[in-house]
């Protein structure tokens, strides 16, 4: 089965109007970059980091020529200090943070038998423990008042995987860092509710965009997309699509979960 026209690209209906917004590994192509546009078409302020600043820099510019409300500031998740500042900086501009959105990741592929301590614990530090470091510093917000009336509310939204739920060889770091995620969205989200929080999840199977198309080779991406129901990838802003609904009023119900943004068959 195949999608022959392509995916259809809706515009903005406001779902996040006069919200606010931190958004990591933000500064392109990907799904992070597609979901501050979206986020921004959807009425929101965005601040958004990366861990490369040129890129951020650029990215950032485009997107304040387009709309109010951008701001950018490098941050490297595996750096608790960094983090800290980021979400000092989205206070003082704002006042307040009502979305967080955990994008940042680093993949990789190696056989396990000849994977080294520094591939694995790399992945694992950006992957999940920088998603725990801005998941904290997101609840330490929204529990003492910067959030919502009253200190109450909050919304964040992390990046998961589908290979935390299904094995691929050559992703035992990766898999193990999404795995991760997923239990770490379930965990913070029944502590969250407490104070009106909701944690939830993506977890996409194929997003590509055009660099990441460059450097995948025609034979690999042949076989992930057979894979996929509709024979082909993703557009990272077809999972930005799902972020938005999970940030929104419309998901209001739900936290702990983590949703499958995928069209696998196998």
């Amino acid at each position: 089965m195949t999608d022959v026209e392509g995916p259809v690209y809706e515009p903005g209906h406001g779902l996040l109007k006069g919200r606010t917004a931190v958004i990591t590994a933000a500064a392109g192509a990907g799904i992070g970059g597609a979901t501050a546009r979206r986020f921004l078409e959807e009425g929101a302020r965005v601040l958004i980091s990366d861990a490369h600043e040129r890129r951020l820099k650029e990215y950032g510019a485009e997107l304040a020529a387009e709309f109010e409300g951008v701001a950018a500031l490098a941050c490297d998740v595996t750096d608790e200090a960094q983090v800290q500042t980021l979400f000092g900086a989205a206070l003082r501009l704002h006042g307040r943070l009502d979305i967080v959105v955990n994008n940042a990741g680093l993949g990789g592929t190696s056989d396990l038998v000849d994977m080294s301590d520094e591939q694995w614990s790399r992945v694992l530090d950006v992957t999940l423990n920088g998603t725990f470091r801005c998941t904290r510093a997101a609840l330490r917000a929204f529990r003492e008042g910067g959030s919502g009336e009253g200190g109450r509310g909050g919304v964040i939204v992390n990046n998961a995987s589908v290979v935390g739920w299904r094995a691929q060889a050559g992703q035992a770091h990766y898999a193990a860092a999404k795995a991760g995620v997923m239990a770490l969205t379930r965990c913070a989200a029944m502590e969250a509710a407490a104070f009106g929080v909701r944690v939830n999840a993506v977890s996409p199977s194929l997003a590509m965009h055009p660099h990441l198309v460059k450097v995948t080779t025609p034979e690999l991406l042949a076989e992930l997309t057979a894979r996929e129901a509709f024979g082909r990838y993703a557009e990272p802003w077809e999972v930005a699509n799902v972020i938005v609904f999970l940030a929104s009023g419309y998901s209001s119900y739900l936290t702990g979960e983590v949703v499958s943004v995928s069209s696998q068959h196998a």
